[in-house]
């Protein structure tokens, strides 16, 4: 149940962020809206598939290891701090913008790269002012030590160690 949950999330709001609002973007683009980048557009395509790759790990640990969703109504209920989250505490974040710079170079659209950036600075406010307050809350101490260990949006090159204690489990879920 817990994976269709997930997939629900995936397909409406990370569905619509993604690609439902760079379509609609798209259709009522006029002149001037094209940025020439010739063959480096296929980069575009090669960044939006690592990103989906890396997006889709970060669901299945976020299903398999913190026991819950992307969706904030439906939390995970053990920090999250294996594989990519080793690196930096927001790769799913960053791979949906990722996405979306990808989409904006393999389209060659100026409104699609200032989209992405709007959605980096919504994304940012909602980390800092939300996220990271609601997490520390919730985890305590066990993400305090995860925040000093793992950078916010510049991954580490190598992973950081698991939090002390292990992640810990909040009981009775979201």
């Amino acid at each position: 149940m817990i994976v269709v949950r997930a997939l629900i999330f995936i397909v409406l709001v990370s569905g619509a962020v993604g690609f439902g609002i760079p379509y609609f973007l798209l259709s009522g683009a006029g002149p001037g809206s094209h940025i020439p980048l010739g063959v480096f557009r296929w980069v575009g395509l090669l960044l939006m598939a690592a990103a989906s790759c890396a997006y889709l790990a970060c669901v299945y640990d976020f299903i398999t290891a913190g026991r819950g969703t992307p969706a904030p109504y439906d939390p995970p209920r053990r920090l999250v701090s294996r594989r990519l989250y080793r690196h930096v505490r927001n790769p799913m974040y960053l791979s949906l913008l990722a996405l979306l710079l990808g989409e904006a170079i393999a389209l060659e659209s100026r409104i699609l790269l200032a989209y992405a950036a709007a959605v980096a600075v919504a994304v940012n406010l909602f980390v800092v002012l939300y996220e990271e307050p609601h997490l520390t809350r919730r985890f305590g101490a066990t993400y305090e030590a995860y925040r000093r260990a793992v950078p916010r949006w510049i991954p580490r090159w190598t992973p950081a160690q698991e939090p002390p204690g292990g992640p810990k489990q909040v009981e009775g879920g979201g």
